[in-house]
């Protein structure tokens, strides 16, 4: 013993040892009484500290999510490769008008995320996952496989209702978003890449509410806009497929439906997380859920008759306006509703319903988020007067018409 306490390692030990003997029994006779208790301890601090909000959470969420397989039916017009040869009016006069449009139709296969709102089988997710299917087929977390139909679509706020038959489905508890806090945990669920397929489990991402209240427009692939208000930012990683998917905070609540994301991807196929996605906020989609469950659809076939301008500063220069802020109105369309509201050629658009605009798109996340007949109010500055004008939105006519 003293040739071993010469080494300053074992020599250590020893100080310890004699410090606590009880540490020495334990060492010598490996008196499980004594260690195995603690041990034991240890390990149940540490299950229970896995078993967290956001583990609860999932637990309590993943049951009603489920994973969707759409087929949509496209139509590509294109023309005939040869009819340039009878552009001129000599070939012309000799066999006539050769233009010719063809019309290919065929199927597109998608895949994208939903979940369950009531136990009687409804569905919410987005119109771009959707909207525009001829066939849907639904997988739940236990494997089964349902085909879904369409109740209603909306292509501006991209919500879509479907429904499946049967009875008894879990489903999930909305929140109130207009109560969210910027820096609270949020989670994303949903079939990234079609992930869902392999075992019929949601794929689970975790991060905070980034942002609140962010609005854009974006086109869908038929050209018309898509229009985002006040929408959650997160960053918990949303990629390619998580689309209609819902973010859900700590207690298990639905607080968005995942929908858009900024990507470096130059495609859809490639898309994923760089740490900006974003959400409509459950309470603008449960307004739209509830007009689709009742009507199917919500008619936004209106026009303004009016046709905007950005001020650009030789805009500004041009009509003599103090600043760039605000929206021009360069056109008027006779007998139509702006028109009619007293909105003149040559007034600055500076708010809607309240809200300034700043920005040419502040005034088409206002106005193309409307319904026929609607009524909507503006403040222009025309001179050096401000008048608040109310603009009420009327079917487009058949014909045509200006629409901003």
């Amino acid at each position: 013993m003293k040739r071993l306490a010469r080494h300053p390692l074992v020599a250590a030990l020893l100080l310890t040892l004699a410090a606590h003997p009880l540490a020495l029994v334990v060492g010598v006779d490996n008196t499980s009484s004594l260690t195995l208790p603690a041990m034991a301890h240890s390990a149940d601090d540490v299950g229970q500290s896995r078993r967290n909000a956001i583990t609860k959470a999932v637990a309590i969420c993943s049951p009603a999510i489920v994973g969707i397989n759409v087929t949509e039916t496209r139509t590509q017009v294109y023309q005939d490769p040869f009819s340039d040869l009878f552009v001129d009016p000599f070939f012309e006069q000799l066999f006539g008008n050769r233009r010719r449009n063809y019309r290919r139709s065929y199927e597109v296969r998608s895949l994208g995320s939903g979940f369950l709102i009531s136990q009687d089988g409804y569905i919410v997710t987005n119109d771009h996952v959707a909207g525009g299917a001829t066939k849907i087929v639904v997988t739940l977390t236990d494997g089964t496989k349902h085909d879904a139909k369409i109740i209603g679509t909306d292509m501006v706020s991209d919500v879509t209702v479907l429904k499946i038959d049967g009875s008894g489905f879990p489903y999930l508890k909305l929140a109130n978003s207009d109560d969210l806090a910027v820096g609270e945990w949020s989670i994303a669920f949903g079939n990234p890449f079609g992930l869902f397929d392999n075992n019929a489990k949601p794929t689970v991402t975790v991060g905070v509410v980034s942002n609140v209240g962010v609005s854009f427009t974006q086109p869908s692939d038929n050209g018309e806009m898509r229009v985002y208000r006040n929408m959650i930012q997160t960053d918990a990683a949303i990629s390619s497929g998580n689309s209609g998917g819902p973010l859900v905070n700590a207690n298990g609540e639905v607080i968005g439906v995942n929908t858009v994301i900024y990507s470096t991807a130059n495609s859809s196929r490639g898309s994923g997380s760089i740490g900006i996605g974003f959400a409509i906020p459950i309470n603008r989609v449960r307004k739209i859920v509830d007009r689709l469950k009742t009507g199917g659809a919500i008619d936004r076939d209106f026009w303004t008759g009016m046709k905007l301008e950005s001020i650009t500063e030789q805009v500004r220069k041009y009509f003599r306006l103090k600043t760039t802020e605000g929206v021009l109105v360069s056109e008027i369309a006779s007998g139509g509703p702006a028109e009619k509201a007293g909105v003149e050629p040559g007034d600055v658009i500076i708010a809607v319903d309240g809200k300034p605009t700043l920005r040419d798109e502040d005034v088409d996340i206002a106005i193309l988020d409307g319904e026929v007949n609607q009524r909507i109010e503006l403040s222009v500055r025309r001179g050096e007067e401000t008048l608040n004008l109310a603009l009420v939105l009327k079917k487009r006519p058949r014909s045509g018409g200006v629409r901003n």
